[in-house]
């Protein structure tokens, strides 16, 4: 069962590099800030797509989340996406969370089912809910 809203970041796709044609993947890079438990955040993640013959995207990353006191919460995912018009992508998945930070405690070792959104000029869009 989905629970509440944990999280909402806005950023930017920073890098897309290619690492395979046969499949089709690639690997993209991107900056965020907003909060997570109410908490603001500035992040940094990393993730790799691979295009499924179907025309679906797989997508596994990792990333990190820091508060304005430098506390820290890491996060693990995997989601599949689809391309929109102009090259723009939209993603579902589930994210796994870790931290010693105690602002962000509640969410250590907790799942969240995410959302993330990206324009065709690269603007990025993130919400989560804690899945319960």
């Amino acid at each position: 069962m989905l629970g509440e809203q944990i999280g909402e970041t806005k950023g930017k796709r920073l890098v897309r590099r290619v690492l395979s044609t046969d499949p089709p993947t690639v690997e993209v890079s991107f900056e965020d800030s907003g909060q997570m438990c109410g908490v603001p955040t500035t992040g940094m993640g990393t993730y790799t797509s691979v295009i499924r013959p179907d025309g679906s995207i797989y997508g596994q990353g990792q990333g990190i989340n820091m508060t304005p006191d430098g506390e820290g919460i890491a996060w693990t995912g995997t989601g599949i996406g689809k391309f929109g018009p102009e090259g723009a992508v939209s993603y579902r998945g589930m994210l796994f969370f870790r931290t010693t930070s105690q602002k962000l405690a509640r969410l250590n070792n907790a799942c969240g089912a995410f959302e993330y959104e990206v324009d065709p000029a690269g603007n990025t869009v993130s919400k989560m809910w804690e899945w319960k």
